[in-house]
């Protein structure tokens, strides 16, 4: 007869679980890496992006620094300035880190050496899954769980990054030659979803993994407002684009007009026109611009400005995640295939709010009232950040699947947009 197990303690049953479930992340990180070649894994092109071998290693860093260390007695690190090397901004730590902006210098390590870290890391992981006491197996268990939704993170800017380094490649080099494009369609009428006003709620419910960012739970009060049933397309955008949105500054907030002019913006990121017609840089390489795609690669200004071109405004992530609290979690993500934006599929309702493209919201990225960013250098994960950036909602076709929910705050500097970036309209009802 088999004994139960007493409260906090860990059978074999959920400790084979746990180990299939970081392995399984951690692999699919390689095989992302895949169709690199090694001279892939090193280029930086911009501050915003790193090289692949710089996010293979950090990951595993961060497994290292906040697991291995603290609970595995015996742990003997792998190289003694990769804590240097791979610290992404924890200042807490007392490593210090190398300036992001030059993580592109480093010839070395090699690529092979990263994958050698890894598995050093793997090994060890794996025996702190094992032979983790119970009195110390809650405490494990939840950094695991944030260490795996961390490296989820880095598996989209692993795709997002490599997209950004080839595209400054005048070969227009495809990631990988097998990812089929959508059908050519053009895209449906687009209508607006009531939904009435009041208190409600939002935040993180309790029911597994969440950012301390989703939390506390709280009440907001909405006005009656309607949401459009699915993402703005390349053709619509298209129009603002040929009606010449991007020069006239009546549309744009008086940040992004200065970037405009600065850098002569006239199109989304990867859009190029040839020989008259537009075309748009994917990881599968240079394609004709499908007007039925969610557009994409939009900055916060852009998003914006199309909106007020369009007599209508952005959603508040309080209206968004309203509206996402009604609808199943599915849609285009990176598990697809795709990676890439997908025509919204036919039917009625609330369409594409999760995958394909992250949606700009117009809301600041702040605390929710109440929160406290926890102790240590893990309360520099998302708290520090609070300041100067835009919420983003519903994952995008580079998001592994499992990894969103209703609750999920993204955020990014407005002018940045070399994520897959979109919008969904909004209007007072």
């Amino acid at each position: 007869m088999q004994r139960a197990k007493r409260p906090g303690e860990a059978g074999t049953d959920d400790r084979e679980r746990v180990t299939a479930n970081y392995l399984a992340v951690r692999q699919w990180s390689e095989r992302l890496c895949e169709p690199l070649t090694v001279e892939d894994y090193v280029i930086q092109t911009v501050v915003e992006t790193s090289p692949p071998k710089w996010h293979l290693a950090h990951v595993s860093w961060f497994f290292e620094t906040f697991l291995l260390l603290p609970y595995l007695a015996d742990y003997k690190v792998f190289h003694p300035r990769f804590d240097y090397l791979f610290n992404s901004y924890y200042e807490q730590l007392d490593s210090g880190y190398w300036p992001r902006a030059q993580r592109g210098l480093l010839s070395r390590p090699g690529v092979a050496e990263i994958y050698d870290y890894r598995r050093h890391v793997d090994a060890a992981m794996g025996r702190l899954i094992r032979e983790c006491p119970d009195a110390q197996w809650g405490s494990v268990s939840e950094l695991l769980l944030l260490g795996l939704n961390h490296e989820q993170q880095h598996q989209e800017l692993l795709i997002t990054d490599i997209k950004r380094n080839f595209a400054c490649n005048p070969l227009r080099p495809a990631y990988r030659e097998d990812i089929s494009g959508s059908e050519l369609v053009s895209p449906e009428s687009m209508t607006y979803i009531p939904f009435t006003g009041g208190l409600t709620e939002i935040g993180d419910r309790g029911m597994g993994f969440a950012y301390d960012n989703e939390r506390p739970r709280h009440r907001v009060f909405l006005q009656p407002f309607r949401l459009a049933d699915r993402l703005v397309s390349n053709a619509e955008f298209r129009e603002f684009v040929e009606d010449d949105g991007y020069s006239h500054p009546a549309l744009w907030l008086s940040d992004g007009w200065q970037i405009i002019v600065r850098e002569r913006w006239d199109a989304p990121r990867y859009w190029e026109r040839i020989d008259g017609d537009w075309f748009e840089m994917t990881l599968g390489g240079v394609r004709p611009l499908n007007s039925g795609e969610p557009v994409t690669h939009l900055s916060y200004y852009e998003a914006d400005a199309f909106a007020t071109w369009a007599g209508r405004r952005l959603p508040t992530e309080a209206e968004w995640e309203r509206a996402a609290s009604e609808v199943p979690i599915n849609g285009n993500f990176a598990d697809s295939g795709l990676l890439h934006p997908a025509p919204a599929p036919k039917g009625d309702g609330l369409r594409q709010l999760f995958g394909d493209v992250w949606e700009w919201t117009c809301s600041a990225y702040l605390p929710y009232p109440g929160y406290r960013a926890p102790d240590g250098a893990l309360g520099e994960y998302n708290g520090k950040f609070m300041a100067n950036q835009m919420v983003l909602r519903g994952g995008s076709c580079a998001t592994p699947d499992g990894h969103v929910r209703p609750s999920y705050r993204n955020f990014f500097y407005p002018h940045e947009r070399w994520q897959f970036m979109g919008l969904r309209l909004a209007e007072d009802a």
